[in-house]
């Protein structure tokens, strides 16, 4: 098992001189309003690098390769521009002509990274607010093709079997990450600096099966500024009972707090088999590790939280927790999901379903991983709401499950000598939060209000499943 973090990732670095990396861009000093400069003399080099953190990688996930092919990076300071307007900054020239084929679930270098592209062009500074991918159709020739007839796929890891990845007209005119998806809103460049950008596409939570066994891209993406050199987080997870690593699949999440003061995932990754997981290249900041995991005989541990980790720290050793003797380990939560529009007929959104856990003490809210198995690859839920004859009237709609720990989750802060962690509740508490977005966006909002919540859901001793009320969108385009 590999656990070295791999989530597709784009890389800018701004410096003066050429460099080993990918795509070099310059930014042109100037004066007065960054956003529409006058060229000057003063400018400075970005590159361009690929990396991707995935749990859904065989040998037990599902997928043993997962293609795509990139045929331009495009960007704009301005948060609200559309497909048609001016603004987007070419940032890998050439690449259109010449589309590179990347397996997001390849190996990674020593540096994190899967691939370069682009070269060099000149980059105005300013605060840009929204990046685009562009990915070639899939009718299009693309050279060495990995994909056979397709120019991005997936191969599965039962029978190496490849299946076209379908993909939407937005994936065409590109895969936007709005500035609520970019820390601190957007990524700011000024002459001469040196930065570096990380968009983290979240392979595995991207990737959804339709009911008529095709494989649709939903992209979830992510970015902000990371450091090549220091930005990593890493530590080691062990079976708290033993204190061996789990024999099973250990995820890994990295959360931070989105604008409603909730913990979301923003990375995830398998431990490997040693317990040992790291983190690279991240974006600057502080973040909380959720941790979760499930045994090989099917015992599913308590979540472990250690609070306030920053990028360059090592947590040095978390246990996880089988739970309470004699109390089931896990509950399967069944529910739905519904959308329509604002004339009240179905359509369809791309609804991301998670389970929130608030911490008695300090009040945070977590999003509490799935446990990693043969049924669960990703750390969340990945949903469409299609019309079929199971919805209700004036719908689309969804069904799913997901396995959750019963336990409630042990939390402690970091310490550089270890973190020490407390139960803070025997059985957990559940409330399950769904945000639409419009489908195949890269995480445009969808539907008003676009998040939807259940009421807590306290678990019970003995109690093995529970059926929630489904979650209703509404007014959605």
């Amino acid at each position: 098992m590999n656990a070295q973090p791999k989530s597709f990732r784009l890389f800018w670095t701004i410096v003066f001189t050429s460099s080993l990396l990918l795509v070099g861009m310059a930014a042109v000093a100037c004066g007065g309003n960054s956003s529409a400069p006058t060229p000057s003399s003063a400018t400075a080099t970005a590159n361009v690098m690929l990396s991707d953190p995935a749990t859904c990688a065989g040998p037990t996930g599902p997928f043993a390769h997962v293609y795509v092919t990139i045929t331009d990076v495009q960007a704009n300071t301005s948060s609200s521009a559309g497909d048609n307007d001016s603004g987007w900054t070419d940032l890998t020239p050439g690449l259109s002509s010449q589309p590179k084929q990347i397996d997001l679930l390849g190996q990674a270098n020593n540096q994190c990274f899967l691939a370069t592209l682009g070269a060099t062009q000149q980059l105005q500074p300013g605060k840009y607010q929204q990046i685009r991918l562009i990915l070639a159709d899939n009718g299009a020739t693309v050279a060495n093709n990995l994909c056979s007839n397709s120019a991005n796929c997936v191969i599965l890891s039962a029978d190496s079997s490849v299946r076209q990845l379908l993909l939407s007209s937005e994936s065409k005119t590109g895969l936007k990450i709005p500035s609520g998806q970019i820390a601190s809103g957007g990524f700011t460049i000024a002459a001469g600096q040196t930065k570096d950008l990380d968009i983290d596409f979240n392979t595995c939570a991207s990737i959804v099966i339709e009911g008529n066994g095709q494989y649709r891209l939903k992209p979830v993406l992510h970015a902000g500024e990371v450091s090549t050199t220091s930005a990593s987080i890493n530590g080691k997870v062990l079976d708290q009972a033993s204190g061996n690593p789990v024999n099973g699949e250990v995820t890994v999440a990295l959360e931070q707090k989105d604008a409603s003061g909730v913990d979301r995932i923003v990375m995830s990754t398998l431990a490997g088999n040693d317990g040992s997981f790291v983190f690279c290249p991240m974006p600057n900041g502080t973040y909380d590790i959720v941790i979760i995991g499930e045994a090989a005989s099917g015992t599913v541990y308590q979540p472990s939280i250690v609070n306030g980790v920053a990028n360059g720290q090592t947590v040095g050793t978390v246990n996880l927790y089988s739970g309470l003797a004699g109390v089931a380990s896990a509950v399967q939560f069944s529910g739905g999901v519904t959308s329509q529009n604002s004339a009240s007929q179905g359509t369809a959104a791309d609804v991301a379903v998670s389970a929130l856990e608030t911490a008695p003490a300090g009040g945070t809210t977590y999003t509490i991983p799935l446990p990693p198995n043969a049924q669960q690859s990703s750390a969340t839920l990945a949903l469409e709401t299609a019309l079929s004859s199971s919805c209700s009237a004036g719908t689309d709609c969804a069904t799913y499950t997901m396995l959750l720990p019963a336990g409630g989750p042990y939390v402690g802060a970091y310490s550089a000598s270890g973190a020490t962690l407390s139960q803070t509740a025997p059985l957990a508490t559940y409330v399950i939060d769904g945000l639409a977005f419009v489908p195949s966006s890269g995480g445009t909002a969808d539907c008003m209000p676009s998040e939807q919540q259940t009421a807590p859901y306290p678990l019970a001793a003995g109690g093995s499943s529970v059926v929630i009320q489904p979650l209703v969108f509404t007014q959605c385009q």
